[in-house]
């Protein structure tokens, strides 16, 4: 993260996580949810698309108490490592989740002036617009299906922040020549994923177009200070999450 102010902003947006969501669940019930959860991720994928790691409310206090901070981290890190040339003012947030990759992609980056949101899960969009109010970005959430997004003629910037996986390999097939073909034209584009290579066996095809287009491809590890209930779910849930790893793939139109 870059400065004190996106740095109290942070915290400010972790304390009213924590404060909303153990209001009516204890702690013992939100890492029992985190245990099921990180199984639903690393054994059970394909229920990810059926929307089961936001089934119940002890999994969605878990998603947003424990990897959602997690993830901002991981796209902030990625973005200040990245983005150095100036990005285009509309920014789509893919798959929003719970918006934290359109506000760590705009508390870094002043020239992002806008965040479209865009998720089919109404409980992710009442998050993401509560996200991103925490952060001070100027954004709209909509209700749809990323595979069928409509982009505008003018330069946007995107990012699709453990979404792609999601898809079928049609769809993913077809965003990724959408995507590509948007970097060409001018757009930024940043996919993140996991590190794990399992978990997105398209993900080689995926480098191959973006490096042959002029893009990069990274992996990142990097330790950060988690904060106080990130750290406390991770040794509950048995997790170790002192270092943050994931991937990602970069096409801008200097990027070559």
């Amino acid at each position: 993260m870059n400065g004190s102010s996106t740095d109290a902003r942070f915290e400010a947006w972790v304390a009213g996580l924590e404060g909303r969501h153990l209001a009516d669940l204890t702690f013992a019930e939100v890492s029992r949810a985190l245990r099921a959860l990180s199984s639903t991720y690393v054994e059970r994928r394909g229920g990810i698309s059926r929307g089961a790691a936001l089934t119940g409310a002890g999994k969605r206090a878990a998603f947003a108490l424990f990897y959602a901070p997690l993830h901002f981290l991981l796209v902030a890190h990625s973005v200040a490592a990245l983005a150095s040339e100036r990005a285009a003012p509309t920014l789509f947030d893919l798959g929003c989740g719970t918006g934290v990759a359109g506000a760590a992609w705009a508390s870094s980056d002043r020239s992002i002036r806008r965040v479209v949101g865009i998720d089919r899960n109404p409980w992710a969009l009442g998050e993401a617009a509560r996200t991103y109010r925490a952060f001070d970005v100027h954004a709209q959430t909509q209700r749809g299906d990323v595979a069928r997004v409509v982009f505008p003629r003018e330069r946007s910037s995107i990012v699709a922040a453990f979404t792609m996986n999601e898809l079928a390999d049609s769809e993913r097939d077809a965003m990724l020549s959408r995507l590509v073909q948007r970097g060409r034209d001018g757009d930024s584009v940043l996919i993140v994923e996991p590190l794990a290579g399992f978990v997105a066996p398209w993900w080689n095809r995926w480098r191959e177009a973006f490096i042959a287009a002029g893009g990069r491809a990274d992996e990142w590890r990097f330790r950060a200070d988690l904060p106080p209930i990130v750290a406390k779910l991770d040794r509950a849930a048995g997790l170790d999450h002192r270092e943050i790893t994931g991937r990602s793939l970069w096409l801008c139109p200097r990027s070559a």
